[in-house]
């Protein structure tokens, strides 16, 4: 795995052979943190999208991998492990929504010379929806899946009873790659950003979003629930909600369906940015 340093002109896909995955390690220039980044060249065409896929809690792009592979020949696919997660060391400053909002407004630019389609898996979800919010000029297309957390199942005794119930029935190699991840997290980071995830209201920031969004879930999640997927979906000004045959893994067990949708998500005709927008405004 190779380190690099960031730059306006950088673009990992470039250097490498097309369809090959490589890890790197990406040092953000501002806050000094370091993310690790698993990318694939795309098709070479310059109307392709950019994905970049986020992951949920105590979790590292592992789990994406399906997924990454499925959006492989669509466009060129980032997945990265946040800092704190994954094989990226954990940053010295605080733990909270923005932080990791940030850290994805410095490493977009790095991966893409245009916006990009942010995808956020479970917490993910919360990471991705607060990028677009506070820098909506680097996300074109915006996607959900399985996102969390709903305030009326936001205790600590609820989401762990959500969450074994669907380690229980999800495919056994997701949920050996999600005990693997939780390890390496490790039980005092892992608490350190629950707390942020039960407090942060997905829903109300969704509001504030102008990318066209698209919601998914499966259909028989037990942690990101059919009326709160709804909800979601019906607070962004452009949000619609897909749900198709999975659990909270969705993604993993149903990675060519979900890949699917997110490619033909990738073509519904962006808003325009405004003027704030366009000149990298952050919402407050």
């Amino acid at each position: 795995m190779s380190r690099v340093p960031t730059s306006p002109g950088y673009a990992p896909a470039g250097a490498r052979p097309r369809g090959r995955r490589r890890l790197s390690e990406v040092l953000l220039p501002v806050s000094g943190a370091i993310v690790t980044v698993a990318s694939t060249p795309g098709p070479g065409t310059t109307d392709a999208p950019v994905f970049v896929l986020v992951h949920g809690i105590g979790m590292s792009h592992r789990y994406l991998e399906r997924l990454h592979r499925e959006l492989a020949g669509a466009g060129a696919v980032h997945s990265v492990d946040l800092p704190g997660f994954g094989r990226s060391p954990k940053p010295e400053d605080g733990v909270s929504i923005e932080q990791f909002a940030d850290y994805l407004a410095e490493l977009l630019p790095t991966l893409s010379a245009g916006p990009v389609v942010l995808v956020g898996h479970s917490m993910g979800a919360q990471f991705v929806t607060e990028t677009t919010v506070r820098h909506p000029a680097l996300v074109s297309h915006l996607v959900l899946i399985g996102g969390v957390t709903d305030p009326a199942r936001g205790s600590v005794p609820l989401q762990a009873l959500d969450l074994a119930r669907d380690t229980l029935k999800e495919p056994a190699t997701g949920t050996f790659i999600v005990l693997g991840d939780y390890l390496r997290c490790g039980p005092r980071w892992y608490l350190a950003t629950l707390r942020p995830m039960l407090a942060y209201r997905t829903d109300l920031r969704l509001r504030e979003v102008l990318a066209p969004t698209l919601v998914i879930r499966g259909k028989d999640d037990p942690v990101s629930r059919h009326d709160w997927g709804v909800h979601l979906a019906a607070q962004a000004p452009r949000g619609r909600l897909l749900e198709l045959p999975g659990r909270h893994l969705v993604q993993f067990s149903a990675a060519t369906a979900t890949a699917a949708a997110i490619r033909l998500h990738a073509h519904t005709p962006a808003a325009p940015i405004g003027e704030d927008a366009a000149n990298g405004a952050v919402a407050p």
